[in-house]
């Protein structure tokens, strides 16, 4: 596969951090990409939980009433705009000011405060995963990291992407590329 062109679109995929790669914020993270492009690429960090932070809080902080509608964690989506929410939703959701993104069959991406107001009430989407920041590469970053063995590759499932464990996203998704955890060196070569 050459990771150097723009044809290369990992939008809907997710990366896998591998070992080594020098940045504790990304260790052991998986990343669903959200869109991928000659300009660059977005995308969040999916196992990655606030140990504090919660939709209720959220929801609270923003003056939205709380109806029947569940509590779930809060997520570090990446080191980028912090104060920014983004849900990564099932596509089942589209938001009425019509700012969802359909990544693909299975996902969207809402980053607006009505898919919150929907969720408080209980007519969200079936399935989400909601994030503070985002993870971004400028032009040609995210391939030249893939290239130096920064990241692997492989579809998104709904069954990872909206795991409850969180711990055992990592090594699902290595599974899902018939890889074992524990044979994972930080040392790349190449032929």
């Amino acid at each position: 596969m050459d990771i150097s062109g723009s044809e290369l679109d990992l939008s809907g995929k997710l990366l896998i951090a591998m070992p080594g790669m020098g940045d504790p914020r990304f260790e052991k993270s998986v990343v669903y990409i959200c869109a991928h492009s000659a300009e660059g690429a977005m995308g969040l960090i999916i196992n990655k939980p606030s140990q504090e932070l919660r939709l209720s809080d959220m929801l609270e902080q923003l003056q939205i009433p709380r109806g029947t509608g569940r509590d779930i964690r809060v997520h570090f989506g990446g080191p980028v705009e912090h104060g920014r929410g983004f849900v990564l939703h099932s596509s089942d959701y589209r938001s009425n000011s019509a700012t969802t993104l359909k990544v693909d069959a299975q996902f969207g991406l809402t980053a607006t405060l009505d898919i919150l107001d929907d969720m408080a009430r209980g007519t969200g989407p079936d399935n989400t995963l909601l994030a503070l920041g985002y993870s971004g590469w400028g032009p040609g970053q995210l391939e030249a990291e893939i290239g130096a063995n920064g990241w692997l590759t492989c579809d998104a499932s709904p069954e990872i992407v909206f795991a409850g464990d969180d711990d055992s996203k990592w090594g699902r998704a290595l599974n899902v590329l018939g890889v074992d955890p524990l044979s994972l060196s930080a040392a790349c070569g190449h032929a």
